[in-house]
């Protein structure tokens, strides 16, 4: 029936009312300070000790060893591949904790798990290390902060 609909009014001359579509309202979108004072200062406090907690951080759906969702699978896949090294990397899981899952969100202004942290730096989500993995960025970052698992 829409799509119908639709295809009439396309056909319908412009001077009928009756198929202009109503004007989008525009979205609503607060500032990050807004978001940063819903942050609890406990949670926020948490995140900080977490982010400064290794070199290498990642905050994931699941483990490392069984990540519970593919994004994360791919983030932890591509760190592997680049060679991080596992004393210089830690993996929180959001599932584990609500507060933590919304939290990391509001605290990086990333609407999306996983996250990935060096040396306290927010870097992105998977599809940003996707892009640094594929175009050599991340290769060099991780060289730059020294995370690699040593070559002997």
């Amino acid at each position: 029936m829409f799509a119908r609909t639709a295809f009439s009014c396309a056909f319908r001359s412009i001077s009928r009312p009756s198929c202009a579509l109503p004007p989008k309202a525009p979205a609503l979108r607060l500032p990050s300070a807004i978001y940063a004072r819903l942050l609890s200062t406990e949670t926020r406090s948490a995140i900080d000790k977490a982010v400064a907690s290794a070199p290498v951080v990642l905050f994931m759906k699941g483990t490392p060893e069984t990540p519970q969702c593919g994004f994360s699978r791919a983030s932890i896949q591509i760190l592997g591949l680049q060679g991080v090294d596992p004393k210089k990397f830690v993996a929180f899981n959001v599932l584990e904790d609500s507060e933590l899952r919304q939290g990391i969100k509001e605290y990086s202004d990333w609407p999306t798990i996983p996250q990935l942290y060096l040396d306290k730096e927010f870097v992105g989500g998977c599809d940003i290390l996707m892009s640094m993995h594929q175009n050599g960025e991340l290769a060099k970052l991780l060289e730059e902060k020294e995370v690699l698992v040593a070559s002997d």
